[in-house]
């Protein structure tokens, strides 16, 4: 009994050997795999930059009145005589009434004001210009002193220049973006004696649309609205085979 334990024992101690062995081989062809897959591949990262010009602009101003309590009823029917001057300008200006948005009258409390004082509020309403023209816009915003004249508070609050044609451009310059990523493979693989081949996958990275000179980038990407004239900037990763 005792010969025939120790015979079970020495069966076992082999068989787990022989498991071990085929494992580590099967291992190390994979590991091998692997590392060979990685070698015959390169991966980089290529770019490309179009300049373009806003095509659509966003022109926010907004009109002001600092009243008192007791002169809000007077102060809404200023609001509203301010509003038609506003209107006659913009036409005037060629601006149509389909481009126009106006928002409600909203009215804040001003808390920064002596306790004893009569409460204040400041009554605004938005006007908001939507166009094409965005050179024509542009020139209008710089130019309100009509409004002053007449005694409306009006000031703008921002001017966004849009370029509305960003999607189509995407699609176009990925190709670019992928050649760029091909020569700079190119002239890596050909420092180690080898040369591209085949594009293996690509992967496009976030737009950077920025101010004409502007080096302003971000991990998440970036949409500079403050100047006309733009730079679109794509990049891609990709990988290509090696040969």
């Amino acid at each position: 009994m005792e010969n025939q334990n120790k015979f079970l024992m020495f069966l076992n101690s082999r068989l787990f050997v022989g498991i071990g062995i085929v494992a580590a081989a099967f291992i190390g062809a994979y590991a091998f795999y692997q590392v060979r897959a990685f070698d015959n591949s390169l991966t980089v990262t290529g770019s490309t930059t179009k300049q373009v010009t806003s095509d659509h602009v966003k022109w926010t101003g907004v009109i002001n009145r600092v009243v008192k309590a007791s002169t809000l009823k007077p102060g809404y029917a200023d609001m509203a005589k301010d509003l038609v001057f506003v209107k006659e300008f913009l036409k005037s200006k060629n601006i149509l009434d389909d481009q126009i948005v106006i928002s409600p009258v909203f009215m804040d409390q001003n808390y920064d004001q002596p306790q004893s004082a009569e409460r204040s509020y400041t009554l605004r309403q938005n006007i908001e210009i939507n166009s094409s023209d965005v050179n024509a816009i542009a020139e209008i915003a710089k130019n309100i002193q009509p409004l002053i004249e007449k005694g409306v508070i009006f000031s703008t609050q921002s001017l966004e220049f849009t370029y509305t044609k960003l999607p189509e451009e995407r699609v176009a310059m990925l190709g670019d973006a992928i050649k760029d990523a091909k020569a700079r493979a190119a002239s890596l693989a050909q420092s180690s004696g080898k040369m591209v081949g085949q594009l293996k996958s690509a992967s496009s990275g976030v737009v950077q649309v920025t101010s004409a000179n502007s080096t302003d980038v971000s991990d998440y990407g970036f949409y500079d609205t403050s100047k006309i004239e733009k730079n679109i900037m794509m990049t891609v990763k990709a990988s290509f085979t090696l040969k």
